[in-house]
């Protein structure tokens, strides 16, 4: 028994310069994917406009004290802006200038935490032209997406019933405040992209664009450079990690839940953005050289791993307000993972809806439409205007 994958033989054939050619090839192809997510974002928000910036913040967010459609509104911000740390930053200023209620700011920090996997289910979008790898990858994006709603449905009605969250929040932020320096860390990877980023945006307004004129023109030049990189990743990662490699990295994340955790919660803190963690392993599900089994607890920890930047940024703040809201995001997360990922038949759970989904969108595309549409825009809007035109 001598055969080998046609994709292992090739890669067992390249020379050591080859090889290093492949993965600087795979490396720059992963900072053009990133900048091209960092493009997105900013012209998604100045699409948006200014409206979760300045004033219109306190409009938005305050007076909403039906848990529910504070759920909407947590989803809704998170998905216009593209960041969960934006809305979250809003939130603290809104609760501190007291237009808004610790206990009604909860629900908005659970939003935003489903707002955020938009980010990974439109990149496996990526691979919409290719059977395997869209339901491979359709799963892998949406995953972070059904975990955290579970998250919601099962921790939500606790916090309503008990207010143990807010409450754990609370006393854990009068326990630790004043008892950091509270400097924020700056990722240098997240600077080149931002930088990157900043100098394309220059050369669209030197082309005499602005306005939601240089917002749109961004944005496709965004989803273009998203989908061609992802297209080459993938190829890449599937040439280079194909055969021993492969079954190598997964018997590592195989051996522990706590090791990929770490791994992920570390890769959120070094790029400080879960987004740009989970839709890394997208590309890499996609390709077939990491199980959604295996991609899993990085998610897990990537949700951990990007309540760390806040609390660092928070800690340095006047008053308790801002280090309550990072502990809440912190609590939720934790106790999402701590109910689901112990018990094997709770840990599975997201992993077979993901699977279920992928399988039904695979069958038809209105499936993919239907539930980027519904999920992330049309139920949390019906939340938000049945509650504001009751």
């Amino acid at each position: 028994m001598r055969t080998t994958a046609p994709a292992s033989a090739e890669v067992d054939g390249l020379s050591t310069v080859g090889r290093a050619t492949r993965w600087s090839l795979l490396l720059g192809l992963l900072f053009v994917f990133l900048v091209a997510i960092e493009l997105m974002s900013k012209a998604i928000q100045l699409l948006a406009g200014s409206g979760l910036a300045g004033d219109g913040a306190t409009s938005f967010f305050a007076e909403v004290q039906n848990p529910f459609a504070g759920l909407a509104v947590g989803v809704l911000a998170t998905v216009l802006v593209q960041s969960s740390s934006t809305t979250t930053a809003t939130i603290v200023a809104v609760v501190g200038s007291g237009a808004l209620s610790i206990e009604d700011a909860v629900p908005m920090i659970m939003g935003a935490n489903i707002g955020t996997t938009i980010t990974n289910t439109i990149v496996s979008l990526g691979s919409l032209r290719r059977r395997a790898e869209f339901r491979r990858a359709f799963a892998a994006g949406t995953v972070h997406d059904f975990f955290n709603m579970l998250c919601v449905l099962t921790v939500l009605p606790l916090e309503l019933a008990t207010r143990w969250l807010s409450r754990a929040a609370a006393w854990l932020a009068e326990r630790f405040s004043g008892s950091s320096g509270g400097s924020e860390f700056d990722s240098p990877f997240k600077a080149a992209i931002k930088f990157t980023q900043q100098g394309l945006s220059n050369g669209l307004e030197s082309a005499g664009l602005s306005g939601k004129a240089l917002s749109g023109v961004a944005l496709a030049i965004g989803v273009g450079l998203t989908f061609v990189s992802l297209v080459f990743i993938t190829r890449t990662m599937r040439q280079l990690l194909a055969g021993r490699i492969e079954r190598a990295m997964n018997r590592a994340l195989e051996t522990s839940g706590l090791v990929p955790m770490a791994i992920g919660a570390g890769l959120t803190v070094a790029v400080q953005s879960s987004s740009i963690t989970t839709s890394m392993l997208v590309p890499m599900c996609a390709s077939g050289v990491l199980s959604l089994a295996h991609a899993y607890p990085i998610v897990l920890g990537a949700n951990l791993g990007t309540t760390g930047t806040a609390l660092i940024a928070c800690a340095a703040q006047d008053g308790t307000a801002a280090l309550t809201i990072a502990f809440v995001h912190l609590l939720f997360n934790l106790s999402g993972v701590l109910l689901f990922y112990p018990v094997p038949a709770l840990r599975r759970l997201p992993i077979r809806l993901a699977t279920g989904l992928a399988i039904l969108a695979d069958r038809s595309r209105w499936w993919v439409a239907g539930y980027v549409i519904g999920m992330f825009f049309v139920l949390p809007f019906l939340g938000w205007f049945i509650w504001h035109n009751r």
